[in-house]
């Protein structure tokens, strides 16, 4: 692209150079000089604009866990905006939506607000969906990324299941960058299906506030956490407090079912894990 600006730009110059190289004109010369000038920083005024537009999504595209301080504080971002992306039945019960604004609002400090949006999209094509999947189907559907004051977190609802399912393991979701998560709602819908006595809402919630613990860097997702002691090192990331929101319990569909069968309320992070979170 550097190559294309240099000769268009050098063009123009031998161009403007042969129509004015039979005047001695000392003015004229001056003239020309300058003109050449501005001429090559247009170009490079021009090659910085195109790399600063094709870079506004690089905040969102870290590694998990590396933007959890600025989620949790004001400092760098006074906003959060969090954008539900689904399609159509897949849209998560307004219980869960209220539960977890409620969830940020307690644990987050955003002065400036915490908004929620929702964008329906077209069916998305391609369950069971793999890791690479998943990254094309934000790519293709996310609207909100970090800006300004502004940092934005991605859920997509999916309806579909995730490729490491099998015939008795399921995954109900999963954190997968610093800002995205996926949440696997026809998985949900199908097990709350299965047994009247689960509700889908608190399945819904007890999942995607879960993810969001780990966006917020729960359990020493950096190797940070004042209380290290707490992570099940049977399953890395975790809380081994068992009635903790962090808790790894299993992904068996019959223990999941027992889990959550008649349960209204949802699980809450203990006091290590709040403790790792204001540190």
């Amino acid at each position: 692209k550097d190559q294309a600006y240099f000769h268009n730009g050098y063009n123009k110059i031998i161009f403007a150079y042969h129509k004015f190289s039979i005047m001695n004109n000392t003015t004229i010369k001056i003239a020309f000089i300058l003109f050449c000038f501005l001429l090559i920083a247009s170009c490079k005024k021009e090659d910085d604009n195109t790399e600063v537009i094709s870079d506004f999504k690089a905040e969102n595209r870290l590694s998990l866990g590396v933007s959890a301080e600025d989620i949790l504080s004001s400092g760098n971002y006074s906003k959060l905006t969090v954008e539900f992306v689904y399609f159509g039945l897949f849209r998560p019960t307004e219980l869960a939506i209220s539960n977890f604004r409620s969830f940020l609002s307690e644990r987050l400090n955003k002065p400036g607000g915490i908004t929620i949006i929702e964008t329906s999209v077209p069916e998305v094509q391609g369950s069971p969906f793999t890791s690479a999947e998943l990254l094309a189907i934000e790519d293709e559907n996310r609207t909100v990324y970090t800006s300004g004051d502004t940092i934005a977190v991605y859920v997509f609802f999916a309806n579909g299941v995730s490729s490491n399912d099998t015939s008795t393991r399921v995954t109900l979701g999963t954190a997968y960058r610093n800002t995205s998560i996926v949440i696997y709602e026809k998985t949900l819908q199908t097990l709350a299906a299965s047994n009247p006595s689960v509700a889908l809402s608190t399945l819904e919630t007890t999942t995607l506030e879960h993810e969001f613990g780990h966006i917020l860097g729960l359990v020493n997702l950096l190797d940070d956490d004042i209380h290290t002691n707490h992570e099940d090192t049977g399953h890395p990331k975790h809380c081994k407090v068992e009635n903790c929101l962090m808790y790894f319990e299993s992904n068996t569909r019959s223990k999941i079912l027992e889990r959550f069968s008649g349960r209204a309320d949802i699980p809450e992070l203990d006091s290590l894990c709040i403790e790792d979170l204001q540190a």
